[in-house]
């Protein structure tokens, strides 16, 4: 038995798999709650993760403790970028800065001042949604926090810290934070010393493939394995989907529509991106990178709709039905955290436009559903100017459930989706996957194989034509919707 645990912005997923790779069991936390004390700003303390961890591993011990028993590895999976801050007793100093948090806009671009080399060594420019412009602004803003910082960890490896006792990181997850040398999968000392930090208080980086410790003797027994199991090296969520899904190939991608919307395409060289704000990581996999682009709100997007008009969000959807449909007139921007990528923008704000009286809630739904897959054609639109090339995708994640979404995203983007089998749980089982590698030093292409796939969805081209249509007038909104964002918030 393997065990996938995913550490998400909303709450922990965890399986079990068995030998055959079968899906035996599930554990979830209750959701997590994210904090925003001012415009831009997101942040979650560390210690409810852990005890979300906790909840989830202890229902699977409870309900499935002889699967629970024979656990011969552990693969982790995260959100990424979290800026995670520890004393020198390994206590977190403050909240964790997150992925979708916008603060270090400055900082930035005192960033790349500071290192001209930045985007050539890291595969691609300073964003405040990653890690290292969070540290220079901790330093400016909380001098007496920085001081304190004996250890900075990624979200997930504070999960580790916690399972193991080392501080242990991967190299797809790290090579997110700008510290990273990317082409040489190693740490930079001239990208730590931009922000007055140096190795000795990062972890020790892995492979997602490889063991990074063992579980500690209490935590075996509470849980009620057998063995201490090894914990993977694992990695960021997104690495972890793909490996869930077979994405190890160059060429082979993933669209996902989880609270973030994120399209993503295996290579098999760093390629940086010094015009758009796509990423250049590490995979999961040795020997092998991936391009990743980021929409900050994507599911989040529907459930903020939901929340206003007090319905279920999978309700609305399922009042729309799952047949194909044409572009609607009524658009949306999607930017309620703002542009990660490929603009990378802080200070666009999110938008309806074409509103009148006759607009409904279904009208509002199939609105939010078309501006999430608008915003990830505009990300395919500059992997296509980088290089990157992919004909299909499979589609993961919450989302992917929706024929109507799935479809939408295929007749925008005009190339095939795939769903495949358990694409909801796309990270943890990826996650698992890589802990059956660890434990049994398995080839990582015999275990990180293709799933089954459910159901294909092919562009339509008379709607395609369509959604391209629409997708330009969407486009030509990005501009007018940013300057008013910026003049309604004191910025003009």
């Amino acid at each position: 038995m393997y065990l996938g645990i995913d550490l998400g912005t909303s709450g922990v997923k965890a399986i079990l798999m068995d030998e055959e790779q079968r899906i035996l069991a599930e554990g979830s936390s209750r959701p997590l709650s994210v904090d925003r004390p001012h415009r831009g700003w997101s942040e979650q303390h560390p210690e409810i993760w852990w005890d979300a961890v906790c909840e989830a591993l202890d229902h699977l011990a409870r309900h499935h403790p002889k699967e629970m028993a024979a656990v011969r590895g552990i693969g982790l999976s995260g959100q990424m970028y979290g800026a995670t801050l520890l004393d020198a007793a390994d206590r977190p100093i403050r909240p964790a800065i997150l992925w979708n948090d916008t603060r270090s806009t400055a900082e930035c671009r005192q960033l790349e001042e500071r290192e001209p080399e930045l985007r050539a060594i890291a595969g691609r420019r300073a964003t405040p949604g990653v890690t290292a412009p969070k540290l220079i602004w901790v330093q400016r803003h909380e001098p007496e926090n920085f001081a304190r910082i004996r250890t900075v960890l990624l979200p997930k490896d504070y999960i580790r810290l916690k399972l193991t006792g080392d501080k242990v990181s991967d190299m797809a997850d790290s090579s997110g934070t700008l510290w990273m040398d990317v082409t040489r999968r190693a740490w930079s000392d001239r990208l730590l010393a931009a922000t007055d930090l140096d190795r000795s208080q990062m972890p020790r980086l892995v492979e997602g493939t490889e063991p990074s410790g063992l579980l500690t003797p209490g935590l075996a027994d509470r849980w009620g394995m057998v063995n201490r199991p090894p914990v993977a090296g694992g990695g960021g969520d997104n690495a972890c989907g793909a490996c869930g899904s077979g994405i190890i190939e160059p060429g082979a991608g993933t669209v996902s529509l989880g609270t973030s919307g994120v399209l993503f395409v295996a290579t098999n060289e760093a390629r940086p991106s010094r015009d758009h704000a796509i990423e250049t990581l590490c995979h999961a996999v040795p020997g092998i990178w991936h391009q990743m682009s980021v929409i900050l709100s994507a599911t989040s997007c529907l459930n903020w709709l939901a929340g206003l008009l007090g319905r279920p969000a999978a309700e609305l959807v399922r009042d729309l039905g799952d047949a194909p449909r044409p572009a609607g007139p009524l658009l949306f921007l999607p930017f309620l955290d703002g542009c990660w990528s490929p603009q990378d923008d802080a200070e666009i704000r999110g938008a309806f436009v074409g509103l009148d009286h006759g607009t409904d809630a279904r009208a509002l739904t199939h609105a939010v559903l078309q501006g999430v897959a608008f915003a990830l054609t505009d990300a395919a639109h500059g992997f296509h100017d980088n290089g990157a090339r992919f004909e299909r995708l499979l589609g993961i994640g919450g989302g992917s459930r929706s024929p109507l979404w799935m479809s939408m995203v295929a007749n925008a983007l005009d190339r095939v989706i795939d769903i495949p089998e358990a694409s909801e749980l796309g990270a943890a089982f990826g996650a698992a996957r890589l802990g059956m590698i660890a434990a049994t030093n398995a080839p990582p292409r015999d275990v990180l194989r293709r799933p089954r796939i459910v159901r294909t969805i092919e562009p339509d081209p008379v709607l395609a034509d369509s959604y391209r249509d629409a997708f330009t007038q969407w486009r030509g909104l990005y501009a007018p919707v940013r300057n008013a964002s910026m003049a309604l918030h004191g910025h003009a």
